[in-house]
């Protein structure tokens, strides 16, 4: 293909995830889809490669850029054919993200998959918002190993009546499936229709063209982005909180061994997996590196999985960045994910001083909360965001998702609306971004009064280390969760009364230079 020809069919193939998208977003019905953004769309060829995504979620990409192939490769596919699965073990990041793909054929030949992955507020836990401080995997919801959801056109009739019980929804009438779940089939559905279109117009050999040349391109421009790091070993750690049930200062650590243009991401030293729910399934931890390998990258670099290639791991098995069945992993997903990319960009800063920024906030501030009794059912997750860290030419921005987080803040209007809660109070964090040539942005605070009694369980980092500086860069303030002014620990579960409010104060990002 010439370079206009590939330019744009990786446009096209692009389109079609901002398309599946949109689909996805317009028609689910929780806050979690439509206002958050809580959910990703993706493309890959017939091995379960990633050959296109949209900009969405790095944690929910890169974590099925690095299982996929495994999945796709357990099943005998058909047309009709559509799976489920959210097991973090077998290709998931934690039981609340579900996802679902199908196949898509062009003449008589297996052309490639649709996917997408988004966020349910409800997965069976009994926790609201299934979110809980948990000890193992059982606790956190319904485990939903890869298995049809649809088998050539025949619905699953067992598994669809399992997924219609975990919907709450009183306005959400669908027979199939709950809505937001169906609201994933529709998108997979545009998404089949568009690849089908796109492998017509280009017949099936010339869209096996252009995926050998969209790899060869895109391991190309990783090549040439990593050749710039300079070789040598390069050793960081950093530190978790807890894990929520007593085990605390919990370290990770990482060599980054770089040579010739290849990364090796060793994180041998690391401490074991623990009891509490911070663990990593090996694809979460891979998304994170994949994640700030990419940020290296040229801007229009291509999704594919050809600039991965030059990208390898090694992580012990049972520790807390590749735990072991059943490990409690909800956490893991939003908070360890977090940590990972400070620890790999700890390591880069050595090698690569003028280009990485300090620590941004590290953690997503998960809240969930909910009423599970007989007279009112509702549940609902969100969460907050922070600091950025400031880098060697910029301040970090303020009250902003970053890294492994790429979703919205829900609107205080829509939150409202929809749920017995009153917002008092939602504002920047003055001053908790670390001061520094650059300074780092600053975290929100965001005030919840409960008007019903209401469940709440919160899953958050950097409360006890704070984000750090480089350069001599000031480090942010660490977060801050209070109950009607009295502290909270990092990660609890509680029960409060109408009229008390809750208070997260993000964390601001670090700073950078003297």
């Amino acid at each position: 293909m010439n370079p206009i020809e590939l330019s744009l069919f990786v446009s096209r193939m692009e389109a079609i995830c901002d398309e599946m998208g949109v689909v996805l977003r317009r028609t689910a019905f929780s806050p979690n889809i439509k206002d958050r953004l809580d959910f990703s769309c993706a493309l890959f060829d017939a091995k379960g490669e990633l050959c296109a995504q949209a900009a969405h979620i790095p944690v929910h990409l890169g974590s099925m850029a690095f299982a996929l192939a495994e999945i796709v490769n357990r099943f005998d596919w058909h047309e009709g054919d559509i799976v489920i699965l959210n097991d973090p073990f077998l290709g998931g990041t934690h039981l609340p993200d579900v996802t679902v793909l199908a196949p898509v054929f062009a003449d008589n030949h297996l052309a490639g998959f649709v996917v997408n992955r988004a966020h349910h507020a409800n997965i069976g836990s009994d926790s609201p918002g299934s979110m809980p401080n948990s000890s193992s995997i059982e606790e956190e919801g319904l485990v939903i190993a890869p298995q049809y959801l649809y088998q050539q056109g025949k619905l699953n009739q067992a598994l669809a009546k399992l997924l219609r019980s975990l919907n709450k929804n009183p306005d959400d009438k669908s027979e199939d499936v709950g809505g937001d779940f169906a609201a994933q089939l529709s998108a997979l559905y545009t998404g089949k229709q568009r690849l089908q279109d796109l492998i017509n117009n280009l017949g099936f050999a010339g869209f096996q063209t252009a995926l050998e040349a969209l790899n060869r391109y895109g391991e190309n421009l990783a090549a040439n982005a990593l050749k710039n790091i300079p070789v040598g070993s390069y050793c960081f750690e950093d530190v978790m909180d807890d894990d929520g049930l007593g085990n605390l200062n919990l370290v990770i650590k990482l060599k980054l061994i770089v040579s010739a243009g290849n990364i090796v991401a060793d994180f041998e030293g690391t401490v074991p997996q623990v009891k509490g729910n911070i663990n990593c399934p090996l694809s979460v931890t891979a998304a994170a590196v994949y994640y700030v390998f990419r940020c290296l990258m040229p801007e229009l670099t291509p999704a594919c999985a050809g600039i991965f290639r030059r990208i390898k791991l090694s992580a012990p098995v049972g520790c807390l960045v590749n735990a072991r069945y059943p490990a409690a992993v909800v956490a893991g997903n939003v908070e360890t994910s977090s940590r990972l990319v400070d620890v790999v960009l700890g390591a880069l800063s050595q090698a690569l001083p003028d280009k990485i920024p300090a620590a941004s906030q590290g953690s997503m501030n998960n809240i969930a909360m909910g009423n599970y009794s007989e007279s009112t059912r509702w549940d609902y997750y969100e969460t907050l965001a922070g600091g950025m860290g400031a880098g060697p030419n910029f301040d970090g921005l303020s009250a902003v998702h970053t890294h492994m987080i790429n979703t919205l803040n829900t609107p205080v209007e829509s939150l409202e609306m929809h749920l017995p809660i009153r917002i008092n109070s939602y504002a920047l964090r003055e001053n908790s971004g670390g001061s520094g040539l650059h300074t780092g942005g600053n975290g929100l605070e965001r005030v919840y009064e409960f008007l019903e009694p209401t469940q709440v369980s919160i899953l958050s980092e950097r409360r006890a280390h704070p984000p750090w500086g480089l350069a001599e860069g000031k480090d942010g303030s660490p977060g801050l969760n209070l109950l009607d002014q009295q502290a909270l620990p990092a990660k609890c579960s509680f029960l409060t009364k109408a009229g008390q409010r809750l208070s997260i104060q993000t964390p601001g990002g670090g700073g950078w230079g003297k």
